[in-house]
């Protein structure tokens, strides 16, 4: 199938959180509290899926309270942290929204992502993102996690769809 049509099929996007979402930086206070850098673009670019009617969710192998303050702030319900397997949570998903594989769209960075990666219809990474993961992925954005690679995707996605962000925002904030 060609690469238009694979992206105009899309109804949800999963994102891994450290490496795509984030730098792959964690700061970590003498208090033991955790810091995480999020892009602001990212966050925008989430909210006009969500306006074009396109799911959000986040996959994480390891938990942050840090990813669950900026998952509350972004509005996002579907959140799985801890997750290892994240064939499972993918499941879960696909079973929740009653999908297809390839209505799904999943963006890693690591070898933790392979499984997810080879389990979603299209899958997507960062230039930073691991030779294994690389080398399975449909698209590979310019931009590195943590700086507007999520955001690169979804314009992908919603230029594909004929959707236009500024049509999305200017109905939707009038």
């Amino acid at each position: 199938m060609d690469f238009q049509k694979r992206l105009k099929k899309l109804k949800l996007l999963i994102f891994d959180v450290d490496g795509i979402l984030t730098d792959n930086t964690v700061l970590m206070g003498e208090n033991g509290r955790e810091y995480k850098r999020f892009n602001l673009a990212d966050g925008m670019g989430f909210y006009l899926a969500r306006l074009a009617g396109i799911k959000i969710a986040l996959i994480s192998g390891r938990y942050s309270p840090a990813t669950d303050s900026r998952a509350k702030e972004l509005g996002l319900g579907d959140v799985y942290q801890g997750y290892l397997n994240k064939v499972k949570a993918i499941e879960e998903l696909t079973a929740k929204y009653d999908l297809s594989p390839e209505e799904i769209c999943y963006m890693g960075d690591d070898i933790i992502d392979l499984q997810a990666m080879e389990t979603s219809g299209f899958c997507a990474t960062v230039p930073h993102g691991a030779e294994e993961i690389r080398s399975i992925a449909d698209y590979i954005t310019e931009k590195e996690g943590g700086n507007g690679a999520a955001r690169e995707l979804i314009n992908l996605i919603l230029k594909a769809k004929g959707i236009k962000a500024t049509e999305l925002w200017g109905a939707n904030n009038a």
